[in-house]
């Protein structure tokens, strides 16, 4: 999941603390003049923009677990109910005319539903931040001791979790206090060309490394992953079921959640209509899919069942190449520059929560910022597997957001019966959303508990 410039926008005006129903669409001879609206290729870019995220480096880990014919199965699923979603929140906006996701939660469940959209987009984004700030702790050391050479062991830059803390002081809390930081909806743009240019690397080196990997990988590579490694462990599997194949669906939720975006992306798309506007929406779910499914097929044909469960790692045996160095290095770059820019709708939502109707403190604001972004490190610093971020986020908020949220406001808002095939549809969304929260995170539980 990541955030662009649109996104960021709708997130601030809908926790704006202004309790009124927000504007709906304008219809035709409405009397008001509409700007020009994005085309359909740009809204397209815009959608695969709020889609494609960090993501993209837990799924061929997913796929290592659940099989190559699994994984795809459930990517399938995934994705069609991701787009059965977004079909319910379009309808509810045509019929409403409310263009905010919180504003339907309150529409459908009065004020409290409105907090509990704004809690969970909270949770989930400093679940997506936790995450952004979990590969700054994973590569950029590894990206340091690529420019300074190998001799330089024991230097302070090889912790982790040292520079993490320096570059949040340093950049990330500096851009986060800024009251206006749209110009950073960019970097966004500029992350989701990096995740293309990712999966371009992941293809191309599929071949360049090895499998079995070499002896001396294990320099380079945590030993437990490579020891005692065979041509057998070099098949691929179609089918996998493990301890680890719960986290597969959760990052999958977490990987295609784009739903907060939907909306405003369909109120600035030009001659707006709902048909056109799932036409946007199968097309980038469509394409998000393609590269999601190469860039896991091919992570895990490289690695196979000794993948990371953050893809980026396992490319430390190449530590020298050229385009690892620059895909490493790009992708620190938009993840650093993203986290200030998802931070910004989290702080306005958890303003609203505690300060609403309050006029504008830099003592709140300040206070605020400090808040979410010691939540996110000290959750980045601790929290041993980037896997634990997906799996917890994607089970919980993830799923209420993409599943449980929208079927409950079709139900409460459009449906008079409960036996027409879009009530039973919805409902049974609501049903898979909940069961999959439950089971997966009593799961993620379960196995957390065993490893320790």
């Amino acid at each position: 999941m990541s955030l662009n410039g649109d996104a960021l926008r709708e997130s601030y005006t809908a926790v704006d603390g202004d309790d009124s129903e927000a504007a709906p669409l304008l219809p035709n001879g409405s009397g008001r003049t509409r700007a020009k609206g994005a085309s359909f290729a740009s809204s397209v870019f815009n959608l695969m923009n709020a889609i494609m995220g960090s993501g993209i480096l837990g799924l061929a880990y997913a796929m290592a677990n659940t099989g190559i014919v699994g994984f795809s199965l459930l990517l399938a699923l995934v994705s069609v109910l991701a787009t059965y979603s977004i079909h319910l929140l379009l309808k509810l906006c045509d019929e409403t005319g409310i263009n905010t996701y919180e504003d339907l939660g309150r529409r459908a469940l009065q004020k409290p539903g409105k907090y509990l959209v704004a809690v969970t987009i909270i949770v989930q984004n400093i679940g997506a931040m936790s995450s952004y700030l979990f590969i700054l702790k994973s590569e950029l050391p590894a990206a340091i001791e690529t420019f300074m050479g190998p001799n330089q062991t024991g230097a302070w830059y090889e912790d982790g979790r040292l520079l993490l803390i320096l570059i949040t002081v340093a950049v990330v809390l500096p851009l986060s206090l800024l009251t206006k930081i749209g110009f950073l909806g960019y970097t966004s743009s500029l992350a989701f060309f990096f995740m293309l240019y990712f999966t371009v690397v992941i293809v191309v080196k599929k071949w360049a490394i090895p499998c079995p990997l070499p002896h001396n990988a294990t320099t380079l590579i945590e030993a437990s992953q490579v020891s005692n490694s065979s041509d057998s462990e070099c098949t691929p599997k179609l089918f996998v079921i493990s301890s680890e194949s719960v986290y597969a669906i959760p990052t999958m939720a977490f990987s295609f959640l784009c739903h907060t975006a939907i909306l405003p992306i369909y109120c600035e798309l030009e001659r707006p209509s709902k048909t056109r506007m799932q036409n946007v929406t199968n097309v980038s779910l469509g394409l998000s899919v393609l590269i999601y499914f190469i860039s896991a097929l091919f992570g895990y044909l490289t690695f196979y069942d000794k993948v990371n469960s953050e893809l980026l790692q396992g490319y430390a045996y190449l530590q020298r190449d050229i385009m690892v160095m620059v895909v490493r290095l790009a992708i620190l770059l938009s993840v650093l520059l993203t986290v200030p820019l998802i931070q910004f709708p989290a702080r306005k939502a958890l303003i609203l929560m505690f300060f609403e109707g309050r006029p504008f403190s830099w003592f709140i604001h300040i206070v605020t910022t400090l808040g979410i972004l010691g939540v996110v490190l000290t959750m980045a610093i601790f929290v041993p597997d980037i896997r634990n971020v997906f799996g917890v986020v994607g089970s919980t908020t993830s799923s209420s957001l993409m599943f449980i949220f929208p079927s409950i406001f079709y139900l409460k808002i459009i449906s008079q019966s409960f036996r027409t095939f879009e009530s039973i549809a919805a409902i049974l969304l609501m049903i898979f959303g909940i069961t999959m929260g439950i089971v997966s995170m009593s799961f993620i539980i379960y196995v957390s508990v065993q490893g320790y």
